[in-house]
Formats: structure tokens, C-alpha cells, sequence
């Protein structure tokens, strides 16, 4: 099978190598054409234009940005003319809604459609141990398991197409939310005179404790946020998902729109492309001006 990758961003390209690892034959898009250096280097097709992969393809990934961007590169006039007989695997983060729909125009192009997100970053994306969340028929989970497993061990059949893509909007928002709160008890502490490792220790034995805290805490106290597992902008996009998706669901949304304006001020900050724990320099400076 020769499978088209749509997408080779800070997780597409690793995902992307795993399959050239697995012996895969891959044709390989990016809208960045630069980006595609590496595939090409390990045996890839290179083409300048979506339709061409979707054409030379039997199953085609995408992870791209966000619903437009599936919208300009898979839905063009051109590209959905060529999705007939193509299985077309999404695995990025969009809304339920947006992922039905888009289910619906492959359908009515002649192909069929599975949700695939996966919750992880660019370590686990290099060491196929990435969670994916399937949302599919059941009968096309099995027939593409063997696929998925090369992303993560052990794909797990959600539901049908948008119950994987709710999922991943709930575990992202604990990613943001999570973060945020400690962020703010370690500005806390700190402005406290209270010793970080001792916060640490009671943190670490409490039943409260998440590894993301540990994760982020050398991040956030040497306020080095460079190289990036996941944007702060990319979070920021979720988040939003998050609450335009939820609004229907008359959940309270008070705590997550608190941390979305502080993600907003992240990327004002020119956070965008640094780590997400750049949240932090946006709490310990609230007071200072830029909140006020």
C-alpha cells in the first residue's frame, strides 16, 4: 500500500518517518515545501500539489493545521475530484462538527473517512508512542489498525467519526488548564518565599500530582521556552475548539476562557512559537501592566 501524507509540520514529519522507517511507500505535501527535505532524503515522493499525492495514493493521512487548511488541501475542486476509491485517515485536532462534515464531502466524493487524533508530542511522535483515538466504523478500525500502530501500540476505537475528535478537545483542554493552574500556585510559591523543591516534594507525593508538572517546571524557571513539543499557538487553536465546540453543551466555560485570554496574551507576547509553559511569563507579569 503506498499512503499519501498531507501535512509534515512539527508531528507530521516524524509520524511521517515512521512510516519510511516501517518500509511504507510514502508521497509526501506540505504546503512548505522546504519541510519535505527530510522525507525526501529517506526515499519519499515529493509532489508540489495535493491532488497529485491523493492521485498516486491508495490511503491519505492528514495532519494539517486546522479544518481550513483540510478544506484547501483535501476539498479543493481539483483534490476532491480524486478522492474516489481513497480512504482519507484525519489525525489532527478539530472539532467533532467540522470533522462530520468533512466525513460527509469524501463521502460524496467516493472515498471513505476515519478521525485519528492523537495525544502526545514530537518524542513520542519519534518513538511510535503516540495515543491514538480512532473514530470510525468498526470494521474500518480493523482493517486499518495495522497502520495505526506504527504512530502508537495500541489505537483505541473511540466511537464513531467525532467522538475521537471530542475526546482529544477534552484531553487538550486538560493540557491548558493543567498547566495554567500550576503555573500559577509555582508564581505563587515563588512570590511566597516559599522553596520550589519543597513545593515539589509535598506536590509530587500528593494525589493531586500530574508528570506535566514536572515536565514544565525547568521550562518555566529558566523562562526558556524554546523548541517547542507543542506551540503556544497550536494550544491557543485548541482551546478555542474547545469553547466553540462546548458552547451547545451548557457546560459553565468560565476557567477555560480564563486560560484561553492568557494563552491570547502568550502569543501577543510573541509566545506564539515557543513552548505552551510560556504561560508562566504571562501569570508572573500579570501584575506588572499587562493585565491591568
Amino acid at each position: 500500500m503506498k499512503v499519501a501524507f498531507l501535512g509534515t509540520g512539527l508531528m507530521g514529519l516524524p509520524m511521517a518517518q515512521r512510516l519510511l522507517a516501517a518500509d511504507i511507500q510514502l508521497v509526501a505535501y506540505n504546503r512548505t515545501p522546504e519541510k519535505l527535505a527530510p522525507l525526501q532524503a529517506a526515499g519519499a515522493e515529493i509532489v508540489t500539489h495535493p491532488r497529485h499525492a491523493i492521485r498516486a495514493a491508495e490511503c491519505v493521512i492528514l495532519m494539517l493545521t486546522n479544518a481550513s487548511a483540510i478544506y484547501n488541501v483535501l476539498l479543493s475542486d481539483t483534490a476532491w475530484q480524486t478522492l474516489k476509491g481513497r480512504t482519507i485517515i484525519q489525525m489532527g485536532t478539530i472539532t467533532p462538527t467540522q470533522s462530520q462534515e468533512i466525513r460527509d464531502a469524501v463521502v460524496a466524493g467516493g472515498g471513505e473517512y476515519l478521525e485519528a487524533p492523537v495525544l502526545g508530542s514530537i518524542p513520542e511522535a519519534k518513538a511510535g508512542k503516540l495515543s491514538v483515538m480512532v473514530g470510525a466504523e468498526p470494521e474500518q478500525y480493523e482493517r486499518h489498525l495495522k497502520l495505526l500502530q506504527n504512530f502508537g501500540t495500541e489505537p483505541l476505537l473511540i466511537g464513531p467519526v467525532g467522538s475521537a475528535a471530542a475526546l482529544k478537545l477534552a484531553l487538550n483542554q486538560l493540557i491548558a488548564s493543567l498547566t495554567t493552574c500550576f503555573a500559577l500556585s509555582l508564581a505563587f510559591v515563588q512570590r511566597q518565599g516559599v522553596d520550589v523543591d519543597v513545593f515539589m516534594q509535598i506536590l509530587r507525593d500528593s494525589s493531586f500530582y500530574a508528570p506535566i508538572f514536572d515536565k514544565k517546571l525547568q521550562r518555566m524557571l529558566d523562562g526558556n521556552y524554546a523548541n517547542a513539543d507543542f506551540p503556544t499557538k497550536h494550544l491557543l487553536k485548541d482551546t478555542e475548539l474547545f469553547i466553540s465546540e462546548a458552547k451547545s453543551l451548557s457546560l459553565d466555560l468560565s476557567n477555560i476562557k480564563g486560560v484561553r485570554q492568557i494563552l491570547q496574551t502568550a502569543v501577543k507576547m510573541s509566545f506564539a512559537d515557543d513552548d505552551y509553559s510560556s504561560l508562566f511569563s504571562v501569570i508572573k507579569e500579570w501584575g506588572e501592566g499587562i493585565g491591568e
